[in-house]
């Protein structure tokens, strides 16, 4: 399974990116779907994520401003993030989790987002 991030770049505060994530499988075979970010210097934090039961979750920092969705026929989602500000700065990587009992990560090659004031 290979999932590969794109969509990342340079943005002045206050505008908007649509990162992208494409899976080598369906994502179907997926129970969980998510987007994370690092920052420099900091932990990996989880932004947003499509939950095993369907439904999404977002970080506090960003919702209202970020959105994560799916095309379920092109394999791949998406995190739609609009009003960036600074310190969404950093480099974005899309996850996925699959399995039932005996679980197995995948994660993606990560994407820079560089958002200046």
């Amino acid at each position: 399974v290979q999932l590969q991030a794109s969509g990342g770049g340079l943005v002045q505060a206050g505008g908007s990116l649509r990162l992208s994530c494409a899976a080598s499988v369906s994502i179907f075979s997926f129970n969980v779907m998510s987007w994370y970010r690092q920052a420099p210097g900091k932990q990996r934090e989880l932004v947003a994520t499509f939950t095993s039961g369907g439904r999404t979750n977002y970080a506090d920092s960003v919702k209202g401003r970020f959105t994560i969705s799916r095309d379920n026929p092109k394999n791949t989602w998406y995190l739609q993030m609009s009003s960036l500000k600074p310190e969404d700065t950093a480099v974005y990587y899309c996850y996925a989790e699959r399995g039932s009992g005996l679980k197995y990560d995948y994660w993606g090659q990560g994407t820079q987002v560089t958002v200046s004031s």
